[in-house]
């Protein structure tokens, strides 16, 4: 649980230690615990990397002082990274693909940052080349790059998975997570595997992406609403360790967002789609280890709700299916 109760310097002071808190829809026997990362300042998972990247990079010199982070994003990331960019002093451009919230780009440019959109038919493949493209143009700038940089899974593994084992007193038996950059899951399997290699790890993506042909599974990519995990190319995502995964669990947008909207109604969470496929999942998982279909150490299962629903009102996120728009 947050345990913020002193004063603090700075808004990064805030990041991490965020809530863990019981879905209730789960099974009694195998509980599912959601880790409610809208906590954080900038209002998502993404703040841990922000700080994190941003503070390493500083220290090992890949950027001076008063520099420019340039960084291909959907949108959180740009978001987090904005937050601790300005407390650090250094410029920030985030290049975004123009379907993404435009909610997430608004707030992007409040914190300082400028915002370059790509085409959307380009995805993220035409974002991370143009960051590139502009980091070449400058002086200063560097590429953290979300999807290859190492930093992005330990973030994870040095912050939010102590966090978790500490608030369940080391007993997790299964880790349940939507996979975008992958950094989030891998810091945590990775964690979970060192204390016990039979910890369950589930990767989770909307039907449509390609995370699953990493594990040899067939599937077709489409397009899909989903927004901020899966993947049309697997290649990008450099950080998706195959070895630390069980299975990758495909969740239809329509179950995701009925989902999301089940867990406003019913258990007060305002959560995003991204949330919504992770809980469905995790919840999957959970009535799997009851009924003993899955052998996992403890009856447990965590997840992640990675960001607010607020930052997908103006996609229609709860209104029908249909006019929500991806």
């Amino acid at each position: 649980m947050t345990t913020h109760r002193e004063p603090f310097d700075s808004v990064l002071d805030t990041v991490g230690e965020t809530p863990l808190v019981r879905v209730h829809a789960s099974p009694d026997t195998v509980p599912v615990y959601a880790k409610l990362e809208s906590f954080n300042p900038g209002a998502s998972v993404k703040d841990r990397i922000g700080k994190y990247m941003l503070d390493e990079t500083v220290e090992r010199g890949e950027v001076p002082e008063g520099g420019t982070v340039i960084e291909p994003t959907a949108g959180n990331t740009g978001i987090g990274f904005a937050v601790a960019a300005e407390q650090m002093g250094l410029e920030a451009i985030f290049v975004v693909p123009e379907r993404f919230s435009l909610e997430k780009q608004q707030l992007m440019r409040a914190l300082g940052a400028e915002v370059i959109n790509t085409p959307t038919e380009e995805g993220m493949d035409g974002a991370i080349a143009r960051a590139y493209e502009l980091a070449d143009e400058l002086d200063d700038a560097v590429v953290p790059q979300q999807f290859a940089n190492p930093l992005n899974a330990q973030t994870h593994y040095e912050t939010t998975a102590p966090e978790i084992y500490e608030a369940l007193d080391g007993e997790v038996g299964a880790v349940v997570a939507g996979c975008g950059t992958a950094g989030t899951l891998m810091g945590i399997a990775r964690y979970a595997r060192e204390r016990d290699p039979e910890t369950y790890v589930a990767a989770v993506e909307p039907e449509g992406s390609l995370y699953g042909e990493v594990l040899g599974e067939g599937g077709e990519g489409t397009e899909y609403k989903t927004e901020g995990i899966g993947t049309h190319d697997p290649s990008t995502n450099e950080l998706f360790d195959p070895e630390l995964v069980d299975d990758v669990i495909d969740i239809a947008d329509r179950t995701a967002q009925d989902e999301l909207k089940r867990l406003a109604s019913d258990e007060g969470h305002l959560v995003a789609s991204s949330a919504g496929a992770a809980s469905v999942a995790a919840r999957r998982v959970a009535e799997d280890i009851r009924d003993g279909v899955i052998d996992a150490p403890y009856d447990s299962v965590v997840t992640l709700f990675p960001d607010s629903s607020e930052r997908y009102l103006s996609k229609g996120i709860y209104r029908s299916f249909e006019e929500w728009e991806g």
